[in-house]
């Protein structure tokens, strides 16, 4: 017998789900199947999405397990309903962070990395990327996700490598990569420079000095938080139509603590509401105080070097920023200069998003590329809808971005990463190299010292991965992609520069079809997740405890286009609690006699239960494949979870019982067996493993994974089943709720009548209500003792039950005498709080209304408490 021969045989179902005995295997079986891998010679039509790849450094964390979910349950649908899947793998070599990594590794040796040498730390980090890179990979498998393993790919492999000598060569040579000398976030720890959106800001403390330039009528005052950039200052600007200073502009002042003498020049740009409307301007440390001054023909006059630390001959000379600045205001107050002081002075400040060190704007020589054209490129492509953005309300926030983009400094001052493929000469020549050109070599050549920025080849990814720049079937195949899922967190990050690089590079063919936008993941009180806060949750945690399937459904219910998600272990549980109905619930059908092996019969051959719970599966069918195709995960897994806690295990099965008891077992495993067929294939997507498990059981098929996805049947919808079916749910209902009142126990039975059910068209729901409600056959002794009736649209249904002997009756009036009484004083409490004037009259409006709604709890719960106890036989 063959593997797949022994996979079809039908296993018997133990008797409660254990995922971590099942997951594992499980998922192996489906990679040694080849199940996930693409055929590039397939012809059907594809379907990709690029895994978003996560930093070499990385471990599997919550927003990741939400967004893995969303892309398993998006590929395995599409496999089903008949493509060609390709989910791409790899990871991201994370130039900083993984640099970052390497480099506190070192230290714990007492090492750096200019001990080493750029060769041998770069050798370093590779042995550091093969031994601990990766961990987030394996966690993925855990997660159950269905990935292409044999295409994984790394942003530095030779491949991807390749590429982005491509492209650098090609923007280069197109005028869209070019070196300057600008103002640049720089970060005095990582000893780089960093782009815009890699800077974090954050509202600090810090101080705000006015401080006077030049003496009598010609002096000014301007006010800074960076009183240490003073010694770099070239000029004072105003507003030229400011006519506090009009007298002073084209004139000099005295720079105090330096002896030079600088302008005081006009400039639109300063605001004369703001401060003295006087500001000093620096503009090697500051990227406006750079404008104004590359408008003015001013100097750049640099203070402080890479560590910022001062570079300025005199007393100030080799201290920190941050000393400098108390010292530098300390002379100026000894000289009589400062003007005020306020102290706290909060205002933004920037911060390095990997180390959080304060970022320092410094005048420095990087290579950019010029994002005019490509940038509008990008807009025009979601503009006219080539790529579709979910939800469409971040539209808006993609367009700020593409509309008003600067210049993206590409370079980065460290040693892991791409090198830039750009060669100088001994005579001052400048040679940007392809993957197939000849490096020049010879003495005094050497190439950029700098690399680029990670985002620069994560930015290729969906092109770069499928073997551009060749033309490959692969990229022929599955180019472009379909969907991209993603945080909206990382819009401008990752998305825009795909779509700039993408639609460049592939002649305006965009790289998605569709970006689906996710929000961030919180706790349950709606508060990010931080280490440092302690709330943070490990989605590891969650499937060794509830399993993988539990975890998946629990961050899939929660998943909406761009809303934040909160969680809560309970939640999780909860989903636990789930899988074990869906458990249980297959288990009976099973045992029942549930089968697909036989044909459903026609549907006049059908209960009204029957071709009701087959047209609400029909409904979820459509439910469910419309809110995917929208993106709404959270809306199809609450149908999904509705219909089989509620319709299904909760009425239809009760139902079932009752049915096959009574002789139509046949008809009935039919219907189950269809039912559970098409709800397992509906679910599989969301919960993976325990489907493949019950559906194999049931069906004695291959694998869910390449099962055909479920269409509607088409029938017509039968509203007369569905009245009987909602008029049996609303009957029984009733009961179970007067039996409650009664103070019966939910498995205690009674002999009971149902008058009135063949008037409203109820006559053969009667047993299955009966068997729902625990309501015997009444013998020859029955005694009315208590009566119900249930308004329903054709009449009323009249209940009348049998409760002598079946409750302690003296027990139960001291029970409800007791909740009478407490009922009692809560009304008598209320209703003197509402009749005290002067509680009234300094009450709030809510804490008024929050009284009167609690006294009138207490009248109604009053009032049922006596009528309960009128109701019962006297003891």
């Amino acid at each position: 017998m063959t593997e797949l021969d022994t996979a079809t045989q039908r296993p018997e179902l133990p008797a409660a789900w254990t995922p971590a005995e099942v997951e594992a295997e499980l998922y192996q079986r489906w990679v040694d199947r080849r199940y996930f891998e693409a055929d590039v010679k397939s012809d059907k039509p594809p379907f990709t999405i690029v895994l978003p790849p996560p930093n070499v450094t990385g471990s599997l964390h919550m927003g990741h397990a939400m967004n893995h979910s969303v892309m398993d349950a998006l590929t395995r649908r599409r496999r089903m309903q008949g493509y060609e899947v390709l989910w791409l793998p790899g990871m991201d070599h994370a130039g900083i962070a993984t640099q970052n990594a390497v480099e506190r590794d070192l230290a714990k040796q007492g090492l750096s990395r200019q001990d080493l040498g750029r060769e041998k730390f770069v050798e370093r980090v590779w042995e550091w990327k093969e031994e601990y890179g990766g961990k987030i990979l394996d966690q993925m498998k855990r997660l159950g996700d269905g990935i292409d393993w044999s295409r994984e790919r790394f942003t530095m492999d030779e491949g991807l490598s390749r590429a982005v000598q491509t492209i650098f060569k090609k923007m280069y040579d197109d005028g869209l990569i070019y070196q300057a000398e600008r103002i640049i976030n720089w970060c005095p720890r990582c000893q780089t420079a960093l782009s815009d959106i890699e800077v974090d800001h954050s509202d600090d403390e810090g101080e705000l000095v006015s401080i006077r330039y030049g003496d009598g009528e010609n002096s000014i005052v301007v006010a800074t938080t960076r009183a240490e950039t003073m010694l770099g200052d070239t000029a004072v600007a105003v507003h030229p139509d400011d006519e506090r200073y009009r007298h002073l502009i084209g004139t000099e002042v005295e720079l105090p603590l330096t002896g030079r003498r600088i302008p005081i020049v006009a400039d639109a740009h300063v605001d004369p509401k703001f401060g003295t409307g006087a500001v000093k301007v620096t503009p090697a440390h500051d990227p406006n105080d750079f404008e104004i001054g590359q408008r003015h023909g001013l100097p750049n006059l640099t203070v402080m070097d890479g560590r910022a630390t001062i570079t300025v001959p005199g007393p100030f000379l080799g201290l920190d920023r941050f000393e400098a600045r108390p010292a530098i205001v300390a002379a100026l107050r000894a000289e009589g200069r400062i003007v005020a002081e306020k102290r706290p002075y909060v205002h933004s400040v920037g911060h390095c998003s990997r180390c959080n060190t304060v970022v320092e704007p410094r005048l420095s020589l990087q290579w950019w590329v010029k994002v005019d054209s490509i940038a509008a490129a990008a807009s025009a492509a979601v503009r006219d809808g080539r790529t579709k953005i979910h939800p469409a309300e971040l539209n808006k926030r993609y367009f700020d971005w593409t509309d008003n983009l600067h210049d993206w400094c590409i370079s980065r001052q460290l040693w892991w990463g791409h090198r830039i493929p750009v060669h100088y000469g001994p005579n001052g020549e400048v040679v940007c190299v392809g993957p197939d050109d000849e490096v020049p070599t010879g003495e005094g050549w050497r190439q950029d010292e700098d690399v680029l920025d990670t985002w620069f080849s994560s930015g290729l990814w969906p092109f770069s991965t499928l073997g551009w720049p060749d033309s490959t079937e692969d990229l022929k195949k599955f180019y472009p992609t379909s969907v991209l899922s993603t945080g909206y967190d990382i819009l401008f990050f990752w998305v825009v520069r795909m779509m700039m690089f993408g639609l460049y590079a592939m002649d305006e063919v965009q790289p998605f079809d569709h970006v689906f936008l996710h929000g961030l993941i919180r706790d349950q009180y709606g508060k990010k997740m931080s280490k440092s806060k302690g709330n943070g949750i490990d989605p590891l945690d969650w499937m060794e405890r509830y399993g993988a399937d539990a975890t998946r459904f629990t961050l899939l219910r929660g998943t909406n286009p761009g809303s934040d998600m909160a969680v809560a272990e309970e939640w999780a549980a909860g989903s636990r609690n789930f899988t074990t109905k869906l458990w249980n619930a297959t288990r009976f059908a099973l045992a029942n006699g549930a089968t697909v092996e036989r044909p459903l019969p026609a549907r006049d051959e059908l209960t009204a239960a029957d071709r009701w719970i087959l047209d609400e599966l029909d409904a979820l069918v459509s439910t469910v494949d419309s809110n995917f195709e929208a993106f709404q995960f959270s809306r199809a897994c609450e149908a999904l979870y509705s219909f089989t806690w509620d319709e299904f295990c909760d009425w239809y099965l009760e139902i079932a019982k009752v049915q096959i008891a009574d002789g139509r077992a046949e008809a009935t495993q039919s219907v189950l067996g269809h039912v559970l067929d098409t709800l397992l294939r509906l679910l599989h997507p969301a919960i993976p493993f325990i489907t493949e498990t019950l559906w194999t059981s049931l069906t004695g098929g291959e694998s869910l994974v390449v099962a055909d996805w479920p269409k509607p049947s088409g029938a017509e919808r039968d509203l007369d089943a569905k009245a009987e079916v909602e008029g049996l749910k609303k009957l029984a209902t009733e009961i179970r709720r007067f039996r409650s009142e009664q103070g019966l126990k939910p498995g205690q039975k009674v002999a009971g009548k149902v008058r009135g059910a063949c008037c409203v068209g109820l006559l053969d729901q009667v047993p299955s209500v009966r068997a729902m409600t625990r309501l015997t056959e009444p013998g020859e002794e029955f005694t009315v003792s208590a009566t119900l009736e249930v308004g329903l649209p054709k009449g009323a249904v009249k209940v009348e039950l049998d409760l002598s002997g079946a409750i302690d009756v003296a027990a139960e009036r001291k029970r409800l005498a007791k909740d009478l009484a407490v009922a009692q004083k809560e009304l008598d409490g209320t209703t003197k709080k509402l009749g005290n004037e002067a509680f009234l009259a300094k009450a709030p409006a809510d804490v008024k209304a929050k009284i009167e709604e609690r006294k009138a709890v207490a009248e109604s719960e009053i009032a049922r408490i006596n009528e309960r106890l009128a109701a019962l036989p006297e003891a």
